[in-house]
């Protein structure tokens, strides 16, 4: 048999275990798990002492397009992504402007189809005006979700009420996002913090009870429309608890920040650059995210990755932005902590591929098997690295994890058959698409 691309002699994470399998490419599709040695191809990979994973997902990016190319775009927030061992992201709404008709979601699809290396999902912003059009607006191509914004965001995109977001949850029938911060309590401690305190006081103003009451009315909500909801960057012992009960419709994403990072130290070594919402805590959440990681409460992993420039991040503390970066380091820091025993290497792909997939209703992605899209990303889980600042392709040039030593790098970046990414050279000109969802 003749195919387009062949894998051979790489250690492939298929669904039911780890398997030497040589893996053929045919039309973007994988054609053959059981590739005969006189087979060939018109390009050969020799994957010999690398693993060969379904192709990583991060389900949480602001690529900030439309809005400023000096901070980030499509096309460098998708070279980030590939750099990165990313083969797919889901982009948010909130961008200037916002994605939140069908005549915006036309203009981003464009771009997208022009400027992105990587495959793609597009998230709409749930707003007061256009919640009678989401359940149109939810089956539009490439849309991967509604996101709410419940607290944390400005003018339009916010929707803090009960009944604006019952609405919300009444029109359509997919899976909602939410960024689930409690509004009223953020600006009604917002007068307890002035300009100039310590950095660390962003994780006391917007405190454990900010998220957990936030968390506890979107799922009551959820309950009582029947539909299925989605909580962003879950980051309390309190949420990770409650949410395990209400696993029937309430699907959990946590951040890779939020495994790696531990407040007050990130705050006192990094200032403005751990300045994320909702905030990085204490021991104590950190050591109950690893918790619900290893007993199964934990969905997705994902990077929310959200640009600022340097100098906006080093303004005093509450003047610099919520946001890091995070789209290009987020599978060698994930890949590190699988080298620490924290994660199996399968749980890391259920967390970065087939949770995504299964979440989000991704068709033909998150697992290696016959007639699922050629995606996949190639690691070496011996490669030592040291993440540092030149590496990011963002234009803001910075990560929180400069510096960082780590062990597992990936290696190549393969979709839907194109090698978009290869010992870390970018050598493919942008082939992303939109991808399908179940509707």
């Amino acid at each position: 048999m003749h195919y387009d691309l062949i894998i051979r002699h790489g250690t492939c994470l298929l669904p039911w275990g780890e398997a030497q399998t040589d893996v053929a490419v045919r039309d973007g599709r994988i054609a053959s798990l059981d590739v005969a040695i006189t087979d060939t191809a018109e390009r050969e990979i020799d994957a010999r002492h690398l693993h060969v994973l379904p192709g990583m997902i991060d389900s949480h990016v602001h690529f900030r397009d439309p809005g400023d190319a000096g901070v980030e775009s499509i096309a460098t927030g998708s070279r980030g992504a590939a750099l990165g061992g990313i083969t797919m992201a889901f982009d948010m709404p909130n961008t200037k402007p916002a994605i939140v008709s069908s005549e915006m979601l036309a203009s981003k699809r464009q771009t997208v189809e022009a400027h992105s290396l990587i495959d793609m999902g597009l998230y709409i912003g749930a707003t007061r005006a256009n919640t009678p059009q989401l359940t149109f607006l939810e089956q539009e191509p490439g849309v991967c979700a509604i996101k709410v914004f419940a607290g944390s965001s400005t003018g339009d995109l916010m929707i803090e009420d009960d009944a604006g977001i019952e609405a919300v949850m009444r029109s359509g029938h997919r899976r909602v996002a939410f960024h689930s911060e409690d509004e009223y309590r953020l600006q009604d401690r917002r007068k307890l913090f002035e300009t100039g305190q310590p950095y660390e006081n962003h994780m006391r103003w917007r405190d454990e009870e900010c998220a957990f009451l936030g968390t506890r009315r979107i799922v009551a909500l959820a309950h009582k429309t029947n539909r299925p909801a989605h909580i962003l960057h879950t980051s309390t012992a309190e949420e990770l608890d409650y949410l395990a009960e209400h696993r029937d419709i309430v699907s959990v994403e946590v951040l890779v920040n939020h495994l790696t990072q531990i407040a007050p130290d990130c705050y006192e070594k990094l200032g403005g650059l751990a300045v994320m919402n909702p905030p990085i805590r204490d021991r104590r959440h950190y050591e109950a995210s690893w918790k619900a990681i290893r007993d199964g409460r934990v969905d997705v992993v994902s990077s929310d990755h959200a640009p600022h420039p340097l100098a906006a991040k080093n303004k005093p503390w509450p003047e610099c932005p919520a946001g890091l970066t995070g789209v290009q380091t987020l599978l060698p820091v994930m890949l590190n902590h699988v080298a620490e025993g924290h994660l199996s290497l399968a749980r890391l792909v259920d967390l970065m591929s087939a949770g995504p997939a299964r979440i989000y209703g991704l068709q033909t992605k998150g697992r290696i098997a016959v007639g699922f899209d050629a995606d996949f990303t190639l690691v070496d889980l011996k490669e030592e690295r040291e993440i540092r600042n030149d590496w990011i392709a963002s234009p803001v040039g910075w990560t929180p994890f400069d510096g960082m030593q780590v062990t597992g790098w990936p290696v190549g970046t393969i979709v839907r058959g194109h090698v978009v990414m290869q010992d870390d050279e970018i050598c493919s000109a942008p082939i992303g698409r939109l991808a399908r969802f179940a509707p």
